[in-house]
């Protein structure tokens, strides 16, 4: 009998009983590359409808996945972190970096923990935003509490609509590597983006759910600068 090389179980046919291991892997041959490239160009028409839709109408599309259909859209983690490969790969193309967004900090905190925090959330956009996604997913659920989605519901939303925001300062980042362009007036279209596509999710309709996406942002940020700063204070303090 053999023994499963993926879980230790014995084997007693063709495939693994607990976990569906075949018991020998076919070789790699023409027929494996074809069906290698045809994974590849479907995950890639999920990626182009999952941008067009979110980026066009982003309110009816995640209620859609959420509700409906989960087949054609990208999954929403998978999709922010494929949305930050590119942005990595654009960015170190047009040599973007943090200093792009900020200014050099003066050499007493040149080497700071805070510093680093903050270079660290320009420079990693798929991680950052997934820990200011759950900051503001906490403040939404609390300006939306009576919308009827859960705290992770909300973060889905997020995690789409930081998805395409992130894709949004990768075209930035092209312009700039070909004009002058600002690169710091990407942030407020990408503010405005946010507020739009939150205020869409929960009700078009009213202006209140606009205003409460652009609360729920900015209390999102605040607090993630709160922690940098606290950060920053107290390494400050040891090493003074």
């Amino acid at each position: 009998m053999n023994i499963c090389k993926n879980c230790n179980e014995p084997i007693d046919g063709n495939f693994c009983a607990n976990c569906g291991q075949p018991t020998k892997q076919k070789r790699i041959d023409k027929n494996y590359l074809i069906r290698e490239i045809k994974e590849f160009f479907s995950t890639n028409k999920g990626l182009i409808y999952t941008v067009k839709k979110v980026a066009v109408n982003p309110g009816e599309s995640v209620r859609r996945f959420i509700a409906e259909d989960r087949h054609r859209f990208v999954k929403p983690i998978t999709f922010l972190f494929i949305a930050s490969l590119i942005y990595a790969i654009v960015s170190s193309l047009f040599n973007v970096s943090a200093t792009d967004f900020f200014e050099q900090p003066d050499d007493a905190l040149e080497t700071s923990i805070g510093t680093f925090i903050s270079n660290w959330t320009i420079e990693n956009p798929g991680y950052s935003n997934l820990i200011i996604g759950f900051l503001m997913a906490f403040w939404m659920r609390l300006f939306f509490k009576k919308s009827g989605y859960n705290l992770f519901e909300i973060f889905i939303l997020l995690c789409f609509v930081m998805g395409i925001m992130t894709l949004l300062s990768t075209v930035g980042i092209v312009v700039r590597g070909l004009t002058n362009f600002n690169i710091l007036y990407l942030i407020i279209v990408e503010m405005i983006y946010l507020t739009w596509a939150v205020g869409q999710f929960f009700d078009k309709k009213k202006a209140s759910s606009y205003v409460k996406a652009f609360l729920a942002y900015a209390c999102g940020l605040f607090v993630m600068m709160i922690l940098i700063a606290v950060v920053t204070a107290i390494e400050y303090a040891i090493r003074h």
